[in-house]
């Protein structure tokens, strides 16, 4: 009686130690990528504020420091306009025969010139013609196809509300405020209605990516909540918007990398069924349940993730001492240094490594943790932990025997990232339809910025064709994948 005490004490407070670290403490391993960001920002901000106090106290050090900067810069993008400007002597005069002086050459240097967001209108002209013999006989020009027949915006307006609101994560209220800095008064309601607009026409191409995703042979799933007004109760539901991904890089695969997003009103098991019929392969995917009735019915294999089974166990480790938990985190470590070594080669070397390096410590692993699980409370959070890994080894160990299988479905959560920025920003989706808009626009972005396609480029060029009347028949020539990927930049600085 009193051990059972005991341990459920035990339970209660390392409840409580990751209540206080959600709370006060870190919410991750590591910092957001951001908040980091902003806080190395920060620093070199300081920095830089010293170098150029200690520039204008020493000359000399100013003149180092110019030579040093003028080395180690890199050539602008090639593909950028060039506006050049000619600075030039006042006169051509020799100061000391006052003979004509001649060109010898000249030196050339660059600079990065940044022109603010401008906002223009676009003026069409469709003159009419008559016959003079002919009484009734006037021609004119049709007028170009509208993505929104009688309203404001050309398609690239359109495409830039696009991009900003689920590639830059500006709110339609905030990109109307950045508007109206430059004289233009636009309702948000009247952005929000390009944005349906739009969303609606480019449905077709989301269905066509998703479908062509599902040709797969290997898939990452994954969800994160949506949270969506229900103006019946006065309050926000929670969604949820699925993500299906592709990214075959790690192993040299020819297929493009994408993201499909979609979404749903819950989170049964029913919906991510209902999204993947018709895939046959490898699902490869968090502890989430209800993808087990796609791999009881044999249409998938699943493939679990060792990110997840790492993140419990390094819960434990932070929270106090953890003995067997910093353990498992020690042996979980050997695997992953052994996948950044191989990473980016062929399944069969891949293959090949596994089973020689990586096959022995899973198999030396599993014994450990029932050993482990045996001399500890079976209430207790590490127990849970154990028992997480043990009841998906099967999953787990996948990787092991397939070569295009990776050790955890980490590209999938990276392309959940973009969703949780956009929800922050704008808190929730305005009903079940706008989040579905969501889906489909956040699609065809995310996996133009996987390929390296511009997306507002992109985006404009979509829906101008739409509109123009492009076949659904030919949709494969609408996708990402079609479009020329921009030329990689180098650091320029």
């Amino acid at each position: 009686m009193l051990a059972a005490e005991r341990a459920e004490s035990e339970r209660l407070r390392q409840i409580i130690r990751e209540l206080q670290r959600h709370r006060f403490g870190r919410r991750a391993e590591t910092l957001p990528e951001d908040q980091l960001l902003l806080g190395l920002e920060e620093a070199e901000q300081v920095e830089a504020d010293g170098l150029a106090a200690a520039e204008d106290a020493a000359p000399a050090e100013r003149v180092a420091r110019v030579v040093k900067r003028r080395t180690n810069r890199g050539a602008l993008p090639a593909h950028l306009p060039r506006i050049e400007r000619v600075v030039d002597i006042a006169s051509r005069t020799c100061p000391c025969c006052s003979g004509t002086l001649h060109r010898i050459g000249e030196d050339v240097s660059e600079r990065l010139d940044v022109v603010p967001a401008q906002v223009r209108v676009m003026v069409i002209r469709r003159p009419r013609y008559a016959c003079r013999s002919c009484e009734d006989v006037v021609v004119q020009a049709p007028a170009p196809a509208r993505l929104i027949e009688g309203g404001l915006p050309t398609d690239a307006t359109v495409a830039q509300v696009l991009v900003s609101k689920y590639a830059d994560h500006l709110p339609l209220y905030r990109q109307a405020q950045i508007l109206a800095r430059q004289g233009v008064a636009l309702d948000r309601s009247t952005l929000a209605d390009w944005v349906g607009r739009a969303a609606f026409l480019l449905r077709p191409v989301h269905e066509r990516l998703l479908a062509i995703l599902k040709t797969s042979p290997k898939l990452f799933a994954d969800e994160t909540t949506a949270p969506v007004l229900d103006p019946g109760r006065g309050r926000t539901k929670t969604g949820q918007l699925w993500a299906y991904a592709r990214d075959d890089r790690p192993w040299g695969g020819t297929d493009p990398p994408g993201v499909a997003y979609v979404y749903a009103p819950d989170r049964k098991a029913e919906r991510p069924i209902a999204h993947l019929a018709g895939f046959r392969g490898v699902l490869q995917v968090d502890g989430y349940g209800g993808y087990k009735v796609l791999a009881d019915r044999g249409e998938v294999r699943l493939a679990f993730c060792w990110a997840h089974v790492r993140r419990r166990f390094y819960e434990l480790a932070q929270a106090g001492p953890a003995p067997i938990a910093a353990e498992a985190l020690a042996r979980i470590a050997t695997l992953y240094k052994i996948e950044s070594e191989i990473r980016g080669r062929s399944p069969e070397e891949r293959r090949a490594v596994r089973h020689a390096r990586s096959r022995p410590f899973v198999d030396a692993f599993e014994p450990w943790l029932r050993e482990k699980l045996a001399l500890v409370s079976q209430k207790s959070k590490l127990a849970e932990a154990i028992r997480y890994a043990l009841s998906r080894w099967a999953g787990l160990g996948l990787f092991l025997d397939d070569g295009r299988v990776e050790i955890d479905s980490n590209v999938v959560e990276r392309s959940i990232r973009p969703l949780a920025l956009t929800r922050k920003n704008a808190l929730f989706a305005g009903s079940d339809r706008g989040a579905e808009h969501w889906a489909v626009v956040a699609s065809l972005i995310e996996t133009c910025k996987l390929i390296g396609v511009e997306p507002q480029a992109y985006i404009t060029d979509v829906i101008t064709r739409i509109v123009a009347g492009h076949p659904n028949s030919r949709l494969d020539e609408l996708l990402p994948w079609a479009y020329p990927t921009t030329p990689a930049l180098k650091a320029v600085a």
